[in-house]
């Protein structure tokens, strides 16, 4: 059976003015990447025809390591809706390469419902990732400088700064450094460490700006620390704004590629849904809107996470009400909450299955509080049982939720076509019923707290006395307005990983309270998070090789 790379390399792309001439983009329009990629501009947004699209939400249930195929599936639905007659664009995220050279491989589907170039997009592709570090990373050279210089202008007390830098590399020795050793010459000598670009505020901001006036005062509003007479202090205070949004003054513009059958796919931005909101752009998902009839994105890991973030998050924020959800299942994932080792989930277990619906039902039950219809796409793999599928097709129907077999990986859009039927009538029978989980003006523990019991099922939920302090100093500075991010495992509703399926009778645990001001939302950090990830004890790196013809192997 070939591998995603082999199927990639050997689909014959399409010159990327024609597929923006689907868009009906005009080719003087494009800043061009190559043949194959291009970059779109801003005034292409028409609020007027964003208005009239529809847009379409892939979630999941509570992921395995190796991921449901949320971004095939979004592919896979794309390409069916447009077999079908119906004009869709694809919206995702850009892949990092932490993941991509880590465990879990690339981001950008599999079998034949990929985006392409797939090598491209999963290593440097336009360069976003890079821009996103520098900037990160000029505002910490700023704010060192800043404590270096005597007299400080600001007065800015370092042992109050939280700003780390940022590397896109899985690397856990810089997850705890000291700078500024070497002497006087070198800096003010103080704790440090690095996140991964993912998990950049910077890459939030991007992710959250509506245009580039809100970007660069979204930049500014980023949260430093204090002076020594307890100040805030924030990057605008360091006049750093602006030079931080020319260096994304690309990579503000969303990236135009394609699926395996030559439509639009608009990628752009990527962080991660476990620490951040874990959606695209507002400007790429609004840019499809003006584009297209309809609009199929993704939200990272499960719908506790990316589906609750961008709907409580990105939805209020930027004015987005979606039309439909289709939350994609596997038999493997379900194996795997029903308890299952997971080194026997390819192997036949109906009864592991069933233990694991629970799983799929609290997932259920989470949309259906937003007022949204729901359809389940089992996302199949050769290994699967017709036993095992139809347990899961007879949970669904006692629940009422609307079923349908996903064969996109093996044949591209028409393995989805019936999905994409399913959807689209589920969009005409069903009103726009769309509501928050709660007002964003709501006390900040109470929208915790909201976010706790009714998505994660637990019973309450346990502040530490860091959590307090910071709650306290989040509304000394005014911004307990703000919504809510919560950082947390993908691996169980709980913030124990280990506690898979369906957990009850379980407290939240609170660790600490984070603000990214500049993004403009709280992050609540549960259990034993980090934002700067190790490699596993085989990287996918050991199997990736470039060849003399410049080839590249063993990407997935």
């Amino acid at each position: 059976m070939p591998t995603d790379i082999q199927i990639a390399q050997a689909a014959t792309l399409t010159d990327i003015r024609d597929v923006a001439r689907k868009l009906s983009v005009h080719e003087d329009d494009l800043i061009l990447y190559g043949k194959y990629k291009a970059k779109l501009p801003l005034n292409l947004y028409d609020p007027e025809k964003a208005e009239q699209s529809k847009v379409i939400l892939v979630t999941a249930i509570s992921p395995t390591p190796a991921g449901e195929g949320k971004t095939t599936t979004s592919i896979g639905l794309a390409e069916g809706m447009n077999r079908i007659g119906f004009q869709t664009t694809v919206v995702l995220r850009e892949p990092s390469l932490g993941p991509v050279f880590g465990i879990k491989g690339g981001a950008t589907g599999g079998g034949h419902a990929q985006v392409l170039p797939m090598e491209d997009i999963n290593l440097h592709f336009t360069g976003d990732f890079a821009a996103i570090e520098k900037a990160h990373n000029l505002l910490a050279a700023l704010i060192d400088n800043e404590l270096h210089q005597k007299p400080s202008t600001l007065n800015l007390d370092g042992r109050t700064v939280l700003w780390k830098r940022v590397m896109d590399m899985n690397d856990r020795s810089l997850r705890n450094v000291i700078v500024g050793l070497g002497g006087t010459g070198s800096g003010m000598p103080r704790e440090a460490g690095f996140d991964i670009t993912a998990a950049s505020e910077v890459m939030a901001i991007l992710c959250m700006a509506n245009d580039r006036n809100d970007l660069k005062h979204r930049l500014g509003n980023i949260f430093i620390g204090f002076t020594y007479d307890k100040q805030p202090v924030f990057a605008r205070d360091l006049k750093a704004e602006g030079a931080m949004a020319a260096l994304l003054k690309d990579a503000i513009k969303p990236n135009l590629v394609q699926t395996m059958e030559g439509n639009p796919a608009i990628i752009h931005g990527g962080p991660f849904a476990n620490i951040a909101q874990g959606t695209n752009t507002v400007i790429a998902t609004r840019m499809a809107m003006s584009l297209s009839d309809y609009v199929v994105t993704e939200a990272g890991f499960g719908a506790d996470l990316g589906a609750e973030k961008f709907l409580d998050i990105k939805c209020q924020s930027a004015g987005i009400k979606p039309a439909a959800v289709v939350v994609v299942a596997t038999v493997r994932a379900l194996k795997y909450h029903g308890g299952a080792d997971p080194k026997t989930l390819t192997e036949p277990n109906p009864e592991a299955v069933s233990k694991g619906l629970p799983n799929l039902e609290k997932h259920l039950e989470n949309i259906a509080l937003f007022g949204l219809p729901a359809v389940v796409c089992i996302n199949t793999f050769t290994h699967d049982t017709e036993a095992e599928i139809s347990l899961i097709r007879e949970r669904c129907q006692h629940l009422g939720a609307e079923v349908v077999l996903g064969e996109h990986w093996a044949l591209g859009g028409a393995g989805c076509e019936k999905l994409a039927y399913t959807v689209i009538d589920k969009i005409n029978t069903t009103g726009h019923l769309f509501k928050p989980l709660y007002r964003w003006d709501q006390p900040i523990v109470e929208k915790i707290t909201t976010i706790a019991t009714r998505i994660y099922g637990a019973t309450d939920v346990h502040f530490s006395s860091q959590a307090q302090k910071d709650l306290r100093r989040i509304k000394k500075l005014g911004m307990q307005h703000l919504p809510i991010c919560m950082a947390k495992t993908q691996k169980s509703l709980s913030d124990d990983p280990k506690k898979i399926g369906r957990p009850e009778n379980f407290s939240i645990h609170i660790r600490e309270i984070e603000l990214a001001a500049g993004a403009g939302f709280i992050i609540p950090i549960t259990g034993n998070m980090m934002r700067m990830p190790g490699l596993p004890a085989t990287p996918a790196a050991v199997h990736i090789d470039i060849d003399e013809e410049g080839t590249i192997k063993g990407l997935f």
